[in-house]
């Protein structure tokens, strides 16, 4: 079987999974985990992208925090209805990040990542200064999203968990489609060798212009379901903790699975924090410890894990059905 087509059915037996999450866990605080975690796999899918063209962020945050800011502006002072607050905060998050990013995507490496950093001080900055941002205490009591067709009026977590997986779903989709296409191919190959990519009439400006655009309008999303998920944002949830929380997530996941990489990834880092909280004075070195164990003996990240996992079930298998065939022989 292709490599791509177990990618396909591992990812449609996380699906099914996902889906019916909700009917075997009954704890709503499992459920706020993984709404949490499908919301940083997305964050984590925008990083990967970026790296997929050979750009390191630590300003994914600011735009997470500018799709949460202007949902909400939209929704509370606009009177605009949540369901197009949404996409409204992607598009304005991605409008933001191609004026940034026609400036700064033309220095790839440290100068893209230090602009990037400094973006995320400067937003944090305005939005704790202005004071229609609500200042440094943030903005309060923001309304949940508006029920759909009367039914579903977003009092339970449940209809926050499958909005959420609604996201994931169709940030996956979307990427998985631009990964597939020859958009992607020219990502790959500028990741690659620039150099050599050109040669072959790529532009590496404009091809990695338009990955940074992806990537921080999704983030926009992410941050509009959040601030009304959440109801109260402040500038300190958009900070640089956050951005390097997000590399976190990408990297240990697997940067080379760009897909399967940030899902388990974040998943497993998002919900390990959370179940050690009864214990606070020992998650910081139980976290820190599985970091830097992954990172020494799983440099392909987690995702890599489940890459050998079948190949070594299957080796497994074959050694013990060769043991029984000597067993027989020798009988």
């Amino acid at each position: 079987m292709k490599y791509s087509h177990k990618k396909l059915i591992a990812l449609a037996v996380i699906l099914v999974v996902a889906l019916a999450f909700p009917f075997f866990i009954g704890n709503v605080y499992y459920l706020h985990i993984a709404i949490e975690a499908y919301i940083n796999v997305i964050l984590g899918m925008g990083f990967a992208l970026l790296y997929s063209v050979g750009l390191i962020t630590l300003g994914m945050a600011a735009y997470y925090g500018i799709g949460a800011y202007a949902s909400t502006l939209l929704v509370m002072k606009s009177g605009l209805s949540f369901w197009l607050a949404m996409p409204a905060a992607g598009i304005i998050a991605g409008i933001v990040a191609a004026v940034i990013g026609l400036l700064i995507v033309r220095y790839p490496g440290v100068g893209f990542v230090v602009f990037t950093l400094v973006t995320g001080f400067v937003m944090q900055r305005i939005w704790g200064a202005v004071r229609l941002f609500g200042g440094w205490g943030g903005i309060i009591g923001i309304p949940p999203p508006n029920p759909i067709f009367g039914v579903v009026d977003f009092s339970s977590k449940i209809h926050y968990y499958y909005l959420s997986l609604f996201l994931l779903l169709v940030t996956v989709v979307v990427l998985y489609g631009l990964y597939q296409s020859r958009i992607g191919r020219a990502w790959r190959a500028i990741k690659l060798d620039p150099r050599l990519a050109a040669t072959t009439g790529i532009n590496a400006y404009v091809y990695r212009l338009a990955a940074f655009v992806v990537a921080c309008a999704f983030a926009g999303l992410a941050g509009s379901f959040y601030a009304h998920y959440s109801g109260t944002i402040m500038p300190d949830a958009f900070d640089l903790h956050k951005s390097i929380h997000i590399q976190i997530y990408a990297i240990l996941g697997g940067l080379e699975s760009y897909i399967l990489g940030p899902l388990t990834g974040a998943i497993v880092f998002t919900a390990v924090p959370e179940f050690l909280r009864m214990a606070p004075e020992i998650e910081p070195y139980f976290t820190g410890c599985l970091l830097i164990g992954l990172v020494i003996f799983l440099p392909s990240g987690l995702a890599g894990l489940a890459q050998r996992v079948p190949g070594l079930l299957s080796q497994l298998y074959a050694a013990c059905m060769h043991q029984s065939g000597a067993s027989e022989h020798s009988r």
